[in-house]
């Protein structure tokens, strides 16, 4: 066997080159509106650093990405699918885990996306301590999970329902007629946030004072805002930032989900993560620059900043030239969320496709409409996110989220050493730099480090809600597995996993990959506890 299209998915369609998925994951970049605050209020002076760092890590880490990906031209689902197949020989039970965190993580992407797009709208039209952004239905009280956390209605929620349709029946036409709407959807909505992270660049708006002295952020007694130092506490703020940040900068990991609707896979899987790649590292080094030179400390921890509502205010007045133009950027912000609405449903549709063609996701997951798009899943999406719409605190949803995420791409980044072992001798589109494969593998010890060492800052419980993020998947795979399929693996995914003796393929890693697994929770352990001691 020389490569990995032996076996393809049938009802995707190949209509697209990379250009098209380039388009659609055009919505990453995004991605930095649900962080951007809550990153800036949590670090202060060091936002940009901690930004800059972090896309770069991701950058590096798209070249063992793309590799990868090439291995795989007739599969959809993307990285998640891609590393199961890695990992299913030794450990069986993390390729549906794998794929269960991927496919949440990015799930999620659509009621905080709508969210945050709702407070965009309500705050263009009325005043912040209008009636309609102050009334509410509590639903439940989800104090226990996190203080003042509810499940509520309001007028956030019902604006966000109506984006959500909207991206929906979009979505439904399938992934030719999504690249179109997103291409013009991604101009509109690329402009402001270049814009945004030119202009002040390029009229030198930058106050020196608003980036030194270089140090985190923290409190006095009193619980006023003050520069901090390089100790313990200020060390873990950035650890805590570079988890929350690492949620928006892996996104653009999407673009290998469309390898099996491209026309030319081989060609077209590198470039499309690439230059989404080179997208993603202008714009999240640029504007977090911006942001933080035109908006200063006192700027950043403004109200609304934090949980991202005032983000897309804040931004509009970076650009200048009155109330119209300002009003114009926040209606090209609002374009760019639901842009990154559709990105994340896209990808997140054809991963839990692809999972139930595999066996892992409930078996009506596979069905695919006439336009070749995922209908069923796309449904499934709907309904759960029309659910998470209602709470009250979207950021430690994202942060919750993001230790099922940073897991996903520790197992895939640790997918790619497998791989080269298992399937030395296949063909593979494109090959990553030795030294640059290794760096991405040890960044990959980095990130885990980082659920341990960070996610406590955004809650205390926010660890133990991710670990039951990431088991939720055991349950969904045992229903089908042993309810659905009574055991048995579909015949096709037997094939498509290389579980037997074939050749080209083998077991050669050994124990490599418990050892790896091992070190990773040692890693988070320690990391906690160092965390909270």
């Amino acid at each position: 066997m020389t490569d990995g299209a032996t076996q393809a998915p049938l009802g995707l369609q190949r209509k697209i080159g990379w250009t098209g998925a380039f388009w659609v994951a055009s919505g990453v970049p995004a991605f930095l509106l649900f962080t951007i605050g809550g990153v800036a209020a949590t670090v202060g002076k060091a936002s940009w650093l901690v930004w800059t760092v972090s896309i770069t890590f991701v950058f590096i880490q798209s070249f063992t990405y793309a590799e990868i990906a090439g291995l795989f031209p007739g599969k959809s689902g993307g990285a998640s699918i891609h590393s199961a197949i890695a990992w299913i020989r030794y450990v069986r039970l993390l390729a549906p885990v794998s794929v269960w965190c991927n496919w949440f993580s990015w799930s999620v992407v659509l009621s905080m996306g709508a969210g945050l797009g709702a407070g965009y709208v309500l705050n263009l039209f009325f005043a912040s301590d209008a009636a309609i952004n102050s009334w509410q239905i509590v639903l439940v009280d989800l104090g226990a999970i996190k203080e003042g956390m509810t499940l509520r209605i309001n007028a956030t929620f019902l604006v966000g329902a109506a984006l959500l349709l909207a991206c929906f029946a979009i979505q439904r036409g399938g992934i030719l007629r999504s690249a179109r709407v997103t291409m013009v959807l991604g101009v509109a909505a690329l402009v402001p946030l270049i814009l945004i992270g030119l202009v002040p660049l390029l009229t030198g708006d930058l106050p020196r004072s608003n980036f030194v002295p270089l140090v985190p952020l923290a409190h006095d007694a009193a619980g006023h805002a003050t520069d901090g130092s390089w100790d313990k506490a200020g060390w873990l703020m950035i650890f805590g930032a570079l988890f929350a940040a690492a949620w928006s900068t892996h996104g653009f990991e999407t673009a290998t989900c469309y390898t099996r609707e491209f026309k030319d896979p081989k060609r077209d899987t590198f470039k499309a993560i690439f230059y989404s790649g080179l997208l993603c590292l202008g714009v999240f080094i640029l504007v977090p620059l911006a942001f933080q030179g035109s908006l200063g400390l006192e700027g950043m921890l403004a109200p609304g900043i934090y949980s991202g509502m005032g983000v897309g205010k804040a931004m509009a007045g970076m650009i200048g030239g009155g109330m119209v133009v300002e009003t114009v950027i926040t209606v090209l912000l609002i374009l760019a969320l639901m842009l990154s609405i559709m990105t994340a449903m896209s990808g997140a549709a054809r991963t839990s496709y692809q999972g139930a063609v595999e066996g892992w996701f409930p078996r009506y997951l596979s069905h695919v409409n006439a336009a070749g798009a995922p209908t069923r899943s796309m449904w499934t999406d709907l309904g759960i996110n029309l659910v998470l719409l209602l709470m009250s605190d979207y950021l430690f949803l994202l942060a919750a989220t993001n230790v099922a995420y940073v897991f996903f791409t520790f197992l895939h980044l640790n997918s790619g050493w497998i791989h080269r072992l298992d399937r030395s001798h296949w063909e593979r589109a494109y090959r990553a730099p030795n030294i640059v494969f290794a760096v991405g593998v040890a960044l990959s010890f980095v990130n885990i480090a980082l659920i341990g060492l960070g996610a406590q800052v955004w809650g205390a419980n926010t660890l133990y809600a991710g670990i039951v993020v990431v088991l939720m998947g055991i349950p969904v795979f045992l229903f089908r597995h042993y309810v659905q399929d009574k055991g048995k693996y579909p015949e096709a995914m037997v094939d498509d996993m290389q579980l037997g003796d074939e050749e080209g393929v083998s077991s050669r890693a050994g124990v490599l990959p418990y050892v790896a697994l091992g070190a990773a929770a040692l890693i988070v352990l320690l990391g906690h506890l160092y965390a909270t001691s």
